[in-house]
């Protein structure tokens, strides 16, 4: 119950950023994607497992990534050097660029299916792990207004990774550490049963 309300209260304080839309020109993103092509897909679909999907998700989430790439307050060295030399209005027209693009579904390893939607969809109360379906929705389109991204379709690979990055604090960008509490309590197979069924649902 506690962490059902942490999240609530922490999406309604962040609802009113997402008032304000970014503004950016997906066809200036386009070309600009260019370099982008080679670890996420032309498009955004990514074919490398540990790269994500970038298309079809939330405009606001993808700046608010890349301007967080860019100060640091998301550590990654590939993407740091990336984000380097943009500008707000290039970080802008690539999150207008992406979000425009459709993602294409994946698929989940049916042994997994069972346990990682129970975690998905109702948690673990014992073990105080919230469901994912209050934050990212029953098909993983996330909440925009909120900046919680859309999972639908993302790689298994690269949601374990950030997962277990949230899980041992190396990643720190999730609102009132929300992601972070979540986390702590998983294990291992919790974090892979779930990524996978992320990566098949639609």
């Amino acid at each position: 119950m506690k962490n059902t309300l942490m999240i609530f209260v922490a999406a309604i304080a962040m609802a009113g950023y997402g008032l304000a839309q970014a503004a950016g020109d997906k066809e200036a993103g386009k070309t600009k994607s260019a370099v982008c092509a080679g670890c996420h897909g032309a498009d955004g679909n990514s074919a490398v497992a540990m790269y994500p999907k970038l298309a079809g998700q939330h405009e606001g989430y993808l700046l608010k990534q890349l301007k967080e790439f860019k100060s640091k307050a998301r550590d990654n060295a590939i993407m740091a050097g990336q984000v380097a030399a943009l500008s707000d209005q290039d970080m802008e027209d690539l999150a207008a660029y992406f979000s425009s693009q459709k993602v294409k579904p994946g698929s989940a390893d049916e042994k997994l299916v069972k346990a990682g939607e129970k975690l998905y969809r109702a948690g673990d109360a014992a073990a105080g792990i919230s469901a994912c379906i209050g934050c990212h929705g029953p098909t993983g389109a996330g909440n925009p207004m909120a900046k919680f991204p859309s999972l639908s379709g993302q790689q298994s690979e690269y949601v374990v990774a950030q997962l277990k990055a949230f899980r041992s604090g190396t990643r720190t960008n999730d609102a009132g550490k929300m992601m972070r509490n979540i986390t702590e309590r998983m294990t291992d197979a919790e974090i892979q049963a779930v990524a996978s069924y992320i990566q098949g649902l639609h």
